[in-house]
C-alpha cells in the first residue's frame, strides 16, 4: 500500500509530523505541532496525509520515545482540528488497529504508554458519544471496559477537550507565534496575533467550578454519574413494563405497592437530575441528562393516566357494588311478600328502579319483619288479603247453589223466626269461612 501511495512522510503535514515525533527531541515542538494543525484544516487532503503519518509512526515502533510524541501531536490535533480529522482519529480502524495494538500484552509498552493510550481512548469517547458519526471510538471502549480493562482516573478537560480554549494571557512583546491554531472554531484563512510560545507541553489545568457557578466534571465524576443514570434508565425500564402490563381493576396490590415506590424514587432522582442540568458545563452530560429527563417526564405521565383510570374503575365498581346489595335484599322482600310465582313479572317492571344506597339498613329491617309476620298464625287481619274480585265470585257460586236448591215444605209459625234466623245467621258467618279456606 505504501508503494502505491507513496512515503506517508513526503506529504506536507507528514514531513511535518515526522520532525515532531523525532525522538531525538529533548521535548514537544509546539510551534510545529501547530503548523500540522493548520495544515490539516487549510489542505483538502491534510486530514488523511496526517493519519497516515500517524499510523506510519505508531505501528510496531519499539522507541517509545517517538510513541510519546506521537501521541501528543495526535491529541493536539483532535483539540484544535474539525469534524474531517475528528472522523479519522474516532474509526474502529483507527483506535482499534492502531492504538489498541500499541498496548497489546505482545508488545509489552511501558505504563506510561499504556496509560497515554487509554486515557485518550476514554476521553474521546466522552466527548464524541453524543455524535452518531464519530461513535467508533466509543464502541471500543465499551468493549475494552466489558474485558475488564481499567482506565486512569484524569481530568477530563485535560485529556481531550474537542477544541482547545483560546488563551486569554497577554504576550510579551516581540513574539510572534500562532496563536490561530488555538481558536474553538479553525477559519480557512486565520491571520496571526501575538502569542507566547510555551516551552514545553503542559496540560492545562481546568478548575472544577468555574466563576459563573457551573461545574465541569471529572472523569471519575462522569464515570460515576454515568453508572447512576444507568440505574435510573434501569428504573425507568422496569417501570414501564409494569405499566404495559398493568390492567386497571385488576392489578396486583403488592405490584401496585411496587410501582407506587419506583415512582417515588424516580421524581426524587428526577429532582437531582434537573439541578445537575441547571449547573453542568459538559455539553455531552447535559445532553445525557436532558435525554434521561425526557424518559422520566414521559413515564410520569403514562403512571398518571394508569391512577386516573384505576379511579375511575374503583368509583364504578363501588357504585356497581352497592346496586347489586340493594336490589338482592329488594328480591328477597318481594319473595315473602308475593310468593314465588308473580316475582318474576314483578322483578321485570322493578329492573329499572335502583333504591337510594342510603337505605340498605332500611330493606334489612323490613325483610325481617316481613318474616316474622308471616311466621306467625293467621289473623283476622290477614282476611283483608282476599280481593273485591274474589269475594265477589264466591257470593256468585253460592247464589248459583241455593237456586239449585230443591223447596222445603213451610215450617210452623213458631218456627219461622228461627228458621228465618239461622240463615240470617249463616249468610254472615259464610264469608269468615270462606275467608278462612282461602
Amino acid at each position: 500500500m505504501e508503494f502505491l501511495l507513496g512515503n506517508p512522510y513526503s506529504t506536507p503535514v507528514g514531513h511535518c509530523i515526522e520532525r515532531a515525533t523525532d525522538g531525538s527531541l529533548q521535548s514537544e515542538d509546539w510551534t510545529l505541532n501547530m503548523e500540522i494543525c493548520d495544515i490539516i484544516n487549510e489542505t483538502e487532503d491534510g486530514p488523511k496525509d496526517a493519519i497516515r503519518a500517524v499510523k506510519k509512526r505508531l505501528n510496531g515502533n519499539r522507541n517509545y520515545r517517538e510513541v510519546m510524541l506521537a501521541l501528543t501531536v495526535l491529541e493536539t490535533c483532535v483539540k484544535n482540528c474539525g469534524h474531517r480529522f475528528h472522523a479519522l482519529v474516532t474509526s474502529r480502524d483507527f483506535v482499534d488497529g492502531v492504538l489498541v495494538k500499541i498496548i497489546s500484552p505482545k508488545n509489552n509498552p511501558p505504563t506510561i504508554v499504556q496509560d497515554k493510550v487509554l486515557a485518550l481512548i476514554q476521553a474521546w469517547a466522552d466527548a464524541f458519544r453524543s455524535s452518531p458519526d464519530l461513535t467508533g471510538v466509543v464502541q471500543i471502549y465499551e468493549e475494552l471496559k466489558r474485558k475488564g480493562i481499567e482506565f486512569p482516573m484524569s481530568e477530563l478537560e485535560t485529556l481531550s477537550p474537542i477544541h482547545t480554549p483560546q488563551r486569554v494571557a497577554s504576550a510579551p512583546e516581540g513574539d510572534s507565534t500562532l496563536h490561530k491554531y488555538a481558536t474553538t472554531t479553525p477559519q480557512p484563512t486565520p491571520q496571526p496575533t501575538p502569542q507566547a510560545v510555551p516551552p514545553a507541553y503542559t496540560a492545562p489545568q481546568v478548575p472544577n467550578i468555574h466563576a459563573s457557578g457551573s461545574i465541569n466534571p471529572t472523569a471519575e465524576q462522569i464515570c460515576r454519574l454515568r453508572s447512576e443514570l444507568d440505574i435510573v434508565r434501569g428504573n425507568t425500564k422496569v417501570m414501564s413494563e409494569m405499566l404495559t402490563e398493568m390492567v386497571p381493576g385488576q392489578e396486583d396490590a403488592s405490584d401496585y405497592e411496587l410501582l407506587q415506590e419506583l415512582n417515588r424514587t424516580c421524581r426524587a432522582m428526577q429532582q437531582r437530575i434537573m439541578e445537575l442540568i441547571s449547573c453542568v458545563s459538559n455539553e455531552a452530560v447535559t445532553e445525557e441528562l436532558l435525554h434521561v429527563n425526557d424518559d422520566l417526564n414521559n413515564i410520569f405521565l403514562r403512571h398518571e393516566r394508569l391512577g386516573t383510570r384505576i379511579q375511575m374503575q374503583m368509583e364504578t365498581h363501588l357504585l356497581e357494588g352497592k346496586s347489586v346489595h340493594v336490589q338482592t335484599h329488594l328480591y328477597i322482600d318481594i319473595v315473602l311478600y308475593m310468593g314465588a310465582d308473580s316475582v318474576s313479572s314483578t322483578l321485570s317492571s322493578l329492573a329499572s328502579c335502583k333504591p337510594p344506597p342510603a337505605q340498605d339498613d332500611d330493606f334489612d329491617v323490613f325483610a325481617q319483619t316481613r318474616t316474622g309476620a308471616l311466621s306467625e298464625p293467621p289473623r283476622d287481619e290477614g282476611e283483608e288479603g282476599v280481593t273485591s274480585e274474589e269475594f265477589d265470585k264466591f257470593l256468585e257460586e253460592r247464589a248459583k247453589a241455593a237456586e239449585m236448591a230443591p223447596s222445603l215444605p213451610s215450617p210452623p209459625s213458631g218456627e219461622v223466626g228461627a228458621a228465618q234466623g239461622t240463615p240470617s245467621r249463616k249468610k254472615t258467618g259464610r264469608p269468615e269461612d270462606a275467608l278462612l279456606a282461602m
